[in-house]
C-alpha cells in the first residue's frame, strides 16, 4: 500500500550541494515506488519529477546568490518567522533552520488531507519537534551532523573574533541535536556519519539507519575514451569552505601544472570573492590559465563534464558522503581524493577506486592527481572497479525502498507509543 509522505527541506538548490540532489532524486524514486509524495521547500526551490506536489515556503531569501547577504526591507516582514529570521542574523547566526521549520509547523497545521510520515531533510529545527507532538512520526535524514563543521572553521579561524563569529553563525547545532534525539527515526548516509552523529548529536545508535544515497546511471555514465581531454580534471563543490578543501586543491594545481602543464581543473561551485582559494589566485597568476569555474549547469552539463574529464578530484577535509563521488565513479572516473570522513567509505580502498591522501595536504593531492593523468592502464583499472562499486551500492531505487522500511517502522513505533498513551490514561 502507498504512503502519503510529506518531504520537507529548508534549501533545495538543485545545483549546489547535496540536499537538493537528494531531495530530487529520492522523491523520485519514491513516486515510482508508487508513493505520494509532497515536497514543502524554502528557497532556491528544487526541481522535482513529474506528479511530485511542490508546497512553496519563501523565506526572506538574505542568501540568494544574485544578491548575498541583502537586508530584507520592513515591508518583506509578514510573520513571527520573518522578524525572527532577521533578529537571528543581526545577531551572527544562520537562520533558516529554525525559521523554515517554524513555517513547515504551521503549514502542516493547515493541510487537509493528512500525511502518512513526514520525512524532513537536514533542517531538524524545533517546528520539526512541535509536528511531531501533533500526531505525525517524522524521519529526518542527517547527512552529518553541523557540529563537524564547526569544528572545522573554529579550528582554522585565524583569531578570537572570527572564533567567536564562526560560533554564532553555528547557533542551530544544538537545537538540531536537540530535535533530532526526539524523533522516531534517523536516516544517514555512511557509517562515518552514523558515529559522528552519536558523538556530536547524542543520538543513540540504535535509533540511527545508514542508507547510502544514489546515483542516477541513466544520467552518469562512461563516455568514449577517444573524446575526453586530456589532462582534464573536474571537481564539485558545494561552497568555497575550509571543509570542501577548494584551496587546497587550488594549490595542489600548482604543483601538478609544473609537471604537467597540459593539466586543466574544471571546478563546479562558485570562487568566494573572499575566501583562501581566491588569495591564492591572485598570488599565482598563472593558475588563473588552468582553473575554470563553472556553476549553475543542469545535470546533463554535468554529466558531460564528467565524461570529457580524465580525473576527478575530491579535496574535502570531511564528508559524510559525497554525491560528486558517486557520480565520478558512475561516469568512469578515478579519483583523487582524500580520506576526510567517510570517503573511504564511499570510494573504497586506497587504490580500489581512487588514490587516497590525507586530508590538507596539497602536494600530496598533488602526487596522486599526476599519477593518474600519467597512468593510462591504472586510470582504466579503476575507472572499471568504480563502475562495479556503483552498480553493487548506490542506486536511488535501493535507496528509497530501504528508506520506505524506514517509514514504516516510524510509522509503527509512533502507532505503538499512542496506544500506549491511550492505554494509561
Amino acid at each position: 500500500m502507498g504512503l502519503k509522505v510529506a518531504f520537507s527541506v529548508y534549501r533545495g538548490n538543485p545545483r549546489s550541494g547535496g540536499q537538493g540532489v537528494y531531495t530530487h532524486y529520492l522523491t523520485k524514486a519514491l513516486r515510482d515506488l508508487g508513493h505520494e509524495v509532497t515536497v514543502f521547500s524554502g528557497q532556491p526551490y528544487p526541481e522535482l519529477a513529474e506528479d511530485i506536489a511542490l508546497v512553496k515556503l519563501p523565506s526572506l531569501d538574505m542568501y540568494r546568490a544574485a544578491d548575498p547577504f541583502r537586508w530584507p526591507k520592513l515591508r518583506e516582514m509578514e510573520s513571527a518567522a520573518d522578524i525572527a529570521e532577521v533578529l537571528i542574523r543581526l545577531f551572527g547566526g544562520f537562520p533558516e533552520p529554525r525559521t523554515f521549520s517554524a513555517r513547515l509547523k504551521k503549514e502542516i497545521k493547515a493541510q487537509l488531507d493528512p500525511f502518512d510520515v513526514l520525512h524532513d531533510n537536514q533542517s531538524i529545527g524545533n517546528g520539526i519537534a512541535a509536528v511531531a507532538k501533533t500526531g505525525l512520526p517524522i524521519v529526518a535524514s542527517v547527512h552529518h551532523p553541523i557540529d563537524v563543521d564547526r569544528k572545522i572553521d573554529l579550528l582554522l579561524s585565524p583569531s578570537l573574533k572570527d572564533k567567536f563569529s564562526k560560533y554564532r553563525w553555528y547557533g542551530f547545532a544544538g537545537m538540531q541535536s536537540s530535535v533530532a534525539r526526539q524523533l522516531e527515526r534517523i536516516i544517514t548516509v555512511s557509517e562515518h556519519a552514523k558515529f559522528d552523529i552519536t558523538k556530536y548529536m547524542g543520538v543513540r545508535q540504535s535509533n540511527i539507519a545508514v542508507i547510502h544515497p544514489g546515483v542516477d546511471t541513466k544520467v552518469f555514465y562512461p563516455g568514449d575514451e577517444a573524446l575526453k581531454k586530456r589532462g582534464q580534471i573536474i571537481a564539485v563543490t558545494s561552497a568555497d569552505t575550509h571543509m570542501k578543501g577548494l584551496a587546497v586543491l587550488v594549490e595542489a594545481m600548482g604543483f601538478v601544472v609544473k609537471e604537467n602543464p597540459g593539466a586543466k581543473l574544471v571546478v563546479i561551485g562558485r570562487l568566494s570573492p573572499d575566501g583562501k582559494s581566491h588569495k591564492i589566485l591572485e598570488q599565482r597568476d598563472l593558475l588563473n590559465d588552468c582553473i575554470s569555474f563553472v556553476h549553475g549547469i543542469s545535470d546533463i552539463e554535468l554529466a558531460n563534464l564528467y565524461r570529457e574529464s580524465e580525473v576527478a578530484a575530491i579535496p574535502s577535509l570531511y564528508e559524510g558522503f559525497s554525491l560528486p563521488a558517486i557520480q565520478a565513479l558512475a561516469s568512469g572516473l578515478p579519483v583523487a581524493a582524500t580520506t576526510g570522513g567517510a570517503l573511504p567509505e564511499v570510494l573504497g580502498e586506497n587504490g580500489q577506486c581512487a588514490l587516497l591522501v590525507e586530508p590538507g595536504d596539497p602536494m600530496a593531492l598533488a602526487d596522486a592527481i599526476l599519477i593518474l593523468l600519467e597512468n593510462r592502464e591504472l586510470r582504466s583499472k579503476l575507472s572499471a572497479t568504480g563502475s562495479r562499486r556503483v552498480a553493487d551500492n548506490f542506486t536511488w531505487l535501493k535507496t528509497a525502498e530501504k528508506v520506505v522500511a524506514e517509514y514504516r517502522y516510524a510509522i509503527d513505533k509512533f502507532n505503538y507509543r499512542k496506544s500506549q498513551v491511550h492505554a494509561d490514561r
